[in-house]
């Protein structure tokens, strides 16, 4: 089965890692590196798909987490998927609501099946498992997935973030099985470890070791400084196959963007943008 997700390396700059390609989706093919609008809701604030597509936007992320809680993924999914909710006929990658779930819920009670918690929005009782994470993700239609992992802060303890690598890695396995769309939507690999090198290395080997399509790296620009993350893409991006895209999740300052790109990064998302747009602020 030919995967939904291709990546084609045209060049690389002889200096740095930075690499010019082009990323290959059922609805387009798009340069890299390249910036995604987020659109949280399947909508990027103040902006009509339209000026997405005089920007030259080629695809935008959207939120999991916020679209099973409101409107619901089997909502989207009568509407014909995210594509035809939003009227947008580029690519779409959502990601899996495991940072959300770590970053808004209260008293969330991880376990090896998934996180209990509690809605931000109505403080009833939820939970979200791998299967459960990639259900809602396979109805929403996205071209690109997230796997479901756990993001840890990135100044917790050796043990706590080694535990939880593990555990993502199993979670991962388990959203690889539970994937029901490989021929229309490629799920990426998430590669944690917080600041630790080892770790990330044997994230990094779990996950390649399962051959997803695409390899996303999380937990960083979570309060670590510039200088610290500079330093774990340093050694976690040549951990990555060459042969597919590299996506840092969460990155989008001008500063990053450049910093990323010259470390092999091929994709970057980020609510900055929208958010000083909101605020009004330069």
């Amino acid at each position: 089965m030919e995967p939904a997700i291709k990546y084609r390396l045209i060049k690389k700059e002889k200096h740095t890692g930075a690499r010019l390609g082009e990323i290959i989706t059922p609805h387009g093919t798009f340069k890299t590196p390249m910036f995604m609008p987020v659109g949280t809701q399947a909508s990027v604030k103040t902006m009509a798909p339209e000026d997405l597509k005089e920007m030259g936007a080629g695809i935008i992320l959207s939120n999991t987490y916020h679209l099973w809680l409101r409107p619901g993924e089997d909502i989207v999914e009568k509407a014909g998927g995210l594509h035809k909710f939003m009227n947008w006929d580029r690519g779409v990658l959502t990601d899996s609501g495991g940072f959300q779930v770590f970053s808004l819920a209260k008293l969330r009670d991880i376990s090896e099946d998934g996180v209990a918690f509690r809605s931000h929005l109505s403080g009833e009782k939820l939970f979200l498992s791998p299967e459960k994470a990639i259900q809602v993700e396979n109805a929403l239609g996205a071209d690109i997935m997230m796997s479901f992992d756990e993001c840890p802060p990135f100044f917790e303890s050796y043990d706590y973030v080694k535990k939880s690598v593990e555990r993502t890695s199993r979670w991962a396995e388990r959203g690889l099985i539970a994937h029901q769309n490989p021929a229309t939507q490629g799920l990426f690999g998430i590669v944690q470890g917080a600041g630790f090198e080892d770790l990330r290395k044997q994230s990094a080997r779990d996950l390649v070791g399962m051959d997803f399509p695409g390899y996303s790296i999380g937990g960083l620009s979570v309060g670590e400084s510039k200088g610290e993350m500079n330093r774990v893409l340093d050694f976690t991006t040549p951990m990555l196959p060459e042969e597919k895209p590299r996506y840092l999740m969460g990155v989008g300052s001008p500063d990053a963007l450049i910093d990323g790109v010259i470390r092999g990064i091929d994709m970057f998302d980020c609510v900055l943008p929208t958010g000083l747009q909101e605020t009004g602020q330069r």
